[in-house]
């Protein structure tokens, strides 16, 4: 994890190469507190999808538990049938 200080948000060549070359994000502190979060946008990119893969799996998961489901091969069944496929 890479902690800088406000003031250094100035050299911003160098917080773009700390983001790239560590794949990670830098936090930046005031007065000793975290204020910010700079990331790289592959590293952004990428954490908002794996975001999203987990609030699938969980939408799918709760789905199971309530009993939504219904069975794939009957319901590709009907569809080919309505379809004449």
């Amino acid at each position: 994890m890479q902690i800088v200080p406000m003031r250094d948000l100035k050299n911003t060549v160098e917080i773009e190469r700390r983001c790239s070359e560590s794949n990670e994000p830098v936090f930046v502190t005031k007065n000793g507190y975290g204020k910010l979060v700079v990331m790289d946008i592959e590293y952004y990119e990428r954490t908002m999808r794996r975001i999203d893969e987990a609030t699938q799996v969980n939408k799918g998961i709760a789905d199971y538990e309530a009993g939504r489901l219904v069975d794939g091969p009957k319901t590709l069944a009907k569809l080919r049938s309505k379809h004449g496929i």
